[in-house]
């Protein structure tokens, strides 16, 4: 069982993964090696919501986004922010009671600058 997915990606791949959070549909592969427990990608459905529910399809190691378009749409601009911050860093992205766009039983999801970690 996982307590989080740590998402590495270059600010192509992050902008690619937001543009397919928008639209609310997408199957983006990884090539895992083969004695990891990497992901073999991530895939976005449209669903009614409410909010963005993130969790691990753990039989074929892919992490499903699936949501409203409000809440996909916010958690694409998170996207987009941190493939654009270029003084580094990452975002935690985690469920708490009342949050305005993740749905109870996300699994938190921390996404790495792809410029390096904390800005100096």
């Amino acid at each position: 069982m996982y307590d989080e997915v740590d998402l590495t990606a270059s600010a192509e791949e992050l902008n690619r993964l937001a543009d397919a959070v928008a639209e609310g549909e997408g199957l983006l592969s990884s090539a895992p090696s083969p004695d990891s427990d990497a992901l073999a990608g991530v895939e976005v459905r449209k669903t009614a919501g409410p909010g963005v529910l993130v969790h691990l399809d753990s039989e074929r190691q892919v992490l499903v986004i699936s949501g409203d378009a409000a809440g996909r749409l916010v958690l694409a601009d998170n996207l987009r922010g941190m493939a654009s911050a270029d003084d580094g860093g990452h975002l935690h992205i985690e469920h708490f009671p009342g949050h305005f766009y993740l749905a109870e039983g996300s699994l938190p999801l921390v996404v790495n600058s792809p410029h390096g970690s904390m800005p100096r």
